[in-house]
This record gives structure tokens, C-alpha cells and sequence, in this order.
């Protein structure tokens, strides 16, 4: 029998951690543990990606996704910086992600060719932790603190095995290991509640508020119950971040939709018209769609006390678990909604998704990008997640796809990395194959990774149980990016090469369809969610399809402030966000 290898110690510590894959690219520095993972008998198993850069995203999708810590390798050099993408993707959305790193420096002068300096290329993405193994013995405690540190901090974290080590032997007798959290590591480690006096501080200000908004972000999962008891309590209205979406059934009569630049009028209104606001988990950065400062009284709930007013002024900061700190105010706060004020948010409600469904069914050359997704919104599968890129498919996804409850979607908020989605949706896929998973993709993030990383769908896809995984590629052969507009005068948009997207995948042993005329769209859903295996359905799109956003959060002030004083120092607010005519109107 072969010598116990301190990459034996790893799978075992990795299996100890539960985790069921560890997403790499293969490489000297690192083959060891790789070696060590393919005898494992798939507990845990390595999954291959075309690249370093789409491990790291499968990475933090698997912790986006599954709520669990997600495991990448690499090995020095250039493959270590290739992970720097995704680890900062898990870094900015506050997921716990572990990188392995192999290292071998043992060429001449004590150097190799791919030397970095794997501390200082890591300090930042992983300034949690980042630490070498320098003996077998320290193995075992090494990896349980750096999983403990990203559960806690929720945050990637960084262990770097030199080869020498990952093939010594493991003598007989090590240091008892360190024991293993049993916590859930993507839910908090402990119970937090904010104390009593802050909690009867929010609720006295919540219970004398006249026109309440909540708006939800990613920090709000599982407490969408709460959520929607107190703003009924209220007579509230509920907005989402980007990442909040997937929290509340976007079905509900007050459900305004995402806020910010991708998202829609009738969440600018709700900011623009109330003057209480509860922040429920997020840290969203499209402030200038916030209330004017001054505007609103602010109560802000979050895990972390280090986010509390760093996006917005905060009257009362709350710092807890969503779930339980809505449940606690909701004990504190009497029945007293506002009729009028959620008929108003109905209302607009209401009229933006008639809005909406008129964007969505307007002309284009040759397709509409916005009735793509409109028409998938009424085929939507039950249960299942959905993979999102970046690009302007952002803005259609935000704007025209309701999510049925339950169903999980994720996208690269914070960090804004194109080429995040399919390597999302294959970590979906791979962490629950019984259930359908859909990837939305612009045809510039499927060039990017999304045309290689479909080799590791046609790999894997005859072992899932439910074998749909459908790519959307919209393909407007256009370069410009979230936001793009206008080109300026005497400029030459950088048109990129058409591909055969849905071509490829028949290559591959896929189903592959091509969309380029509307009526066409609505069946190409149906074939796609019905075939025996994965699917890309490429739509032809038009270019030209405004992104504009909404109007910024801007209340009719007239009725609100009734002396010149007060208007003058409004419209001198008001600016920066529109023009001095258009200010003057309103004051």
C-alpha cells in the first residue's frame, strides 16, 4: 500500500468539510492533490474547467448558489492570477470561497519560471487569510482555520501547498486536528439580534411613518415571510437590489421591482414618494436611486455592522440576522397601514409592467432582446436557478423575468465580471442536476468563456437527472457594455464577429437553435425546455433597444415642502441628477 501523502490529508479534510467538488485546472504544482481527488471515488470530485479564471467563478457560484463554501485550485504563476476574477467576485458579494494553490520553487537559483509572490498576488482578494503549509503536521488545522475564516467572514480565503509537501508522506502519529464547524457556513455562526433599545427605536420610527418603502437585498434570503407580514402591516412597498431579486415573489401587487439603473419606474417612484425607509440586507450601490438625504427617516438591517450607513445616512442601524430582527420588530410594530399610500404603489406598480409588456412587444431589427425574456417569464420552470451574465442582458433579466418562488438566481453584483454565467450555471447544475438550470448570456460573455466552458457542459451533462441546462445567448454582434448608448459622433462601433453559437453546441452533441424573427421566440422556449439535453438558443437581437434607466428618485415636491426656502434647497439638490429646467418644474 502506498505511503498516506499529505495530499491525501487534504481530500481528507476536504471530504471532513463536507465539501462535494472542488472546481481547477490541473497543473504540475498542484497534480499531487489532483491526483489525490481523481482516487477519491468522487467524494470530493474534481471538475475541470477550460480555465482558471471559470474554476473560480464555478467556485463562488457553488457558494452563491448552494449557500455552501466553494473550493477552487491552481497552481503559482499565471494560473494563480487567473483565479484573482472570481475570488474578487466572491470577495465583493460576501461569499466564503477557499483557493489551494500548489507551488513548486524548486528550479535553478531556487526559483522557477512562473514565480509570483503568491502572498503579496493574494493579500488583497484574501486579506482574511492567506497562509503556507510548511510542514504535514500543520495540514490539518491549516485548511479547518481557512474554511472556518471564509465561513466567518464570508470571504474568500487562500492556503498555498508547496509540491514538496503535497507529496511527503504523513507520519502515523499527527497533532489531533482541529474539530469541524457544523454550522450551516453560508448562514451566520452564531445568533445576532441588535439590542432591545435600537429595536424599539425602528419600530417607534417604522409605527409613525406615513409612506413606508423596503427595499431587499441579497442579505434577506429566507426571510421573504417577514418581509412581506410587516409591509402588509405597514401598508408598505417593497423594492429589490439586483442581487435582492430572487428574495420575494415578484408577482406581489407591491412588488416594484429592482432599483437602480437596470431596474424600473415603478421602484424610483416608491423611493422618490416615501418618508420611511427600511434597508433589509443590502448594500446596493445605485444610491443616486436612494430618496434625497434628508428626505427620509432610515433604519438599516444587516449581518455585518461594518456595511451600516456606508451606502446611505442610517437613523437606526439594526445589525443582525435578517430573519430574526424582522421577526423581533414585527413584534413591536402596531397594525396601521397606509390605504392610500400602498394604492399608490399599486398603482405604479400597475402601470410599469403595462409598460413593460409594451417595451417588450414594440418592433425591432430583427428581434426584440426585451420580448426574449418577456416570453420566457410565462415559461418559467417552478423550481430550478438561473445563471445571469453582465452585460445588457442585466437589464432585460432585471426588468421582464419574474422569478417563480423558489427559483434561485445569481449574477456577479458587485463586481460586474463578464463571462460569470456559465460558469455559474454549471456549478447550479452540478450541486443539484435533478432540476433545470437556465444561463442568460450576451454574445460577448459566451465568446469569453462561455464557448469553452460549454465543453465541460457536454462532459458532464449524460450524468445529471434532469439533463436542461439552456443558454441564452443574445446576440447583437455589438461591443458596447451596460449602459453603452449612444455612440459619439464620428465614432465606429467595434462590431464583433458573428458566431454560430447554437452551431457550436450541435458540434458538441447539444441542442442548438437559432432565433431571428419574433414570432419565432415563444416556441424556441418551448423546444429548448422540453429537449433530452442541454440547449443553446441564440436570438438575433436588435442592438438599438434602449437601456435607458429610470428616472432617479425624485418625490412630486410640490405637495411635500410648502415654503420657498425649502424648494430652493431641493431643486439645488436636485442638479446633479437633472437638469435646471427640468428641476424647475418640480419646485
Amino acid at each position: 500500500m502506498a505511503d498516506r501523502t499529505v495530499a491525501d490529508l487534504v481530500v481528507e479534510r476536504l471530504r471532513a468539510w463536507r465539501v462535494p467538488r472542488a472546481f481547477g485546472y490541473p497543473g504540475a504544482a498542484i497534480a499531487p492533490l489532483v491526483r489525490a481527488l481523481d482516487g477519491s471515488g468522487g467524494d470530493p470530485e474534481f471538475i475541470p474547467a477550460r480555465h482558471e479564471e471559470t474554476a473560480a467563478f464555478m467556485a463562488t457560484g457553488h457558494a452563491k448558489f448552494t449557500g455552501e463554501i466553494g473550493v477552487c485550485l491552481a497552481t503559482q504563476g499565471p494560473s494563480a492570477v487567473h483565479l484573482l476574477n472570481g475570488l474578487y467576485d466572491a470577495k465583493l458579494d460576501s461569499k466564503p470561497v477557499v483557493a489551494i494553490v500548489g507551488e513548486d520553487i524548486t528550479g535553478p537559483l531556487g526559483g522557477a519560471h512562473e514565480e509570483i509572490g503568491l502572498s503579496r498576488l493574494f493579500g488583497d482578494v484574501c486579506n482574511q487569510f492567506v497562509r503556507y503549509g510548511r510542514a504535514p503536521g500543520q495540514v490539518p488545522a491549516l485548511l479547518d482555520q481557512a474554511f472556518r475564516t471564509a465561513a466567518a467572514t464570508r470571504s474568500p480565503t487562500c492556503v498555498v501547498l508547496p509540491y514538496a509537501l503535497q507529496v511527503a508522506a504523513v507520519p502515523d502519529l499527527l497533532p489531533q486536528a482541529a474539530g469541524v464547524v457544523s454550522a450551516t457556513p453560508g448562514e451566520p455562526l452564531a445568533r445576532v439580534l441588535p439590542h432591545e433599545g435600537d429595536l424599539d427605536a425602528a419600530a417607534s420610527l417604522l409605527a409613525t411613518g406615513q409612506r413606508v418603502a423596503i427595499l431587499v437585498g441579497q442579505g434577506a434570503h429566507g426571510a421573504a415571510e417577514e418581509i412581506v407580514a410587516l409591509a402588509d402591516r405597514l401598508g408598505a412597498g417593497v423594492a429589490t437590489s439586483l442581487l435582492g431579486k430572487p428574495v420575494l415573489d415578484e408577482r406581489l401587487p407591491f412588488h416594484t421591482g429592482v432599483l437602480g439603473e437596470v431596474g424600473t419606474s415603478a421602484a424610483a417612484q416608491l423611493m422618490g414618494g416615501c418618508d420611511t425607509l427600511l434597508l433589509v440586507g443590502t448594500n446596493d450601490p445605485w444610491t443616486d436611486w436612494f430618496p434625497m438625504p434628508g428626505q427620509v427617516r432610515t433604519i438599516q438591517i444587516d449581518i455585518d455592522g461594518r456595511r451600516i450607513g456606508t451606502r446611505y445616512p442610517t437613523d437606526v442601524p439594526l445589525v443582525g440576522d435578517a430573519a430574526e430582527t424582522l421577526r423581533a420588530l414585527l413584534g413591536r410594530v402596531p397594525e396601521r397601514p397606509n390605504r392610500q399610500w400602498r394604492g399608490v404603489v399599486e398603482k405604479s406598480v400597475d402601470r410599469w409592467r403595462e409598460v413593460a409588456a409594451e417595451r417588450a412587444g414594440a418592433p425591432a431589427e430583427p428581434v426584440n432582446p426585451q420580448l426574449v425574456l418577456h416570453e420566457l417569464a410565462s415559461r418559467m420552470p417552478q423550481r430550478g436557478a438561473v445563471a445571469v451574465d453582465v452585460g445588457s442582458v442585466i437589464y432585460w433579466y432585471a426588468r421582464h423575468l419574474q422569478l417563480p418562488p423558489g427559483v434561485r438566481a445569481q449574477l456577479c453584483g458587485t463586481l460586474g465580471s463578464m463571462g460569470c454565467g456559465l460558469p455559474y450555471a454549471v456549478a447550479a447544475k452540478l450541486a443539484r442536476s435533478d432540476e433545470p438550470v437556465i444561463a442568460l448570456l450576451g454574445d460577448g460573455a459566451m465568446q469569453l468563456n462561455g464557448l469553452a466552458e460549454l465543453i465541460t457542459v457536454a462532459h458532464h451533462w449524460q450524468e445529471w437527472r434532469d439533463p436542461r441546462l439552456v443558454v441564452l445567448v443574445l446576440n447583437n454582434r455589438d461591443h458596447a457594455g451596460m449602459g453603452g448608448g449612444p455612440e459619439p459622433t464620428g465614432v465606429i462601433t467595434d462590431r464583433r464577429p458573428d458566431v454560430p453559437y447554437a452551431g457550436w453546441a450541435r458540434l458538441l452533441g447539444l441542442h442548438g437553435i437559432r432565433v431571428d424573427r419574433p414570432e419565432l421566440v415563444g416556441p424556441a422556449w418551448d423546444e429548448v425546455l422540453a429537449a433530452d439535453r442541454p440547449s443553446v438558443l441564440e436570438a438575433v437581437v436588435d442592438p438599438a433597444v434602449s437601456m435607458d434607466p429610470p428616472e432617479p428618485a425624485l418625490a412630486d415636491l410640490r405637495g411635500i415642502f410648502a415654503d420657498g426656502d425649502a424648494a430652493r434647497r431641493v431643486r439645488e439638490q436636485m442638479l446633479d441628477r437633472r437638469t435646471a429646467v427640468e428641476a424647475e418644474d418640480l419646485v
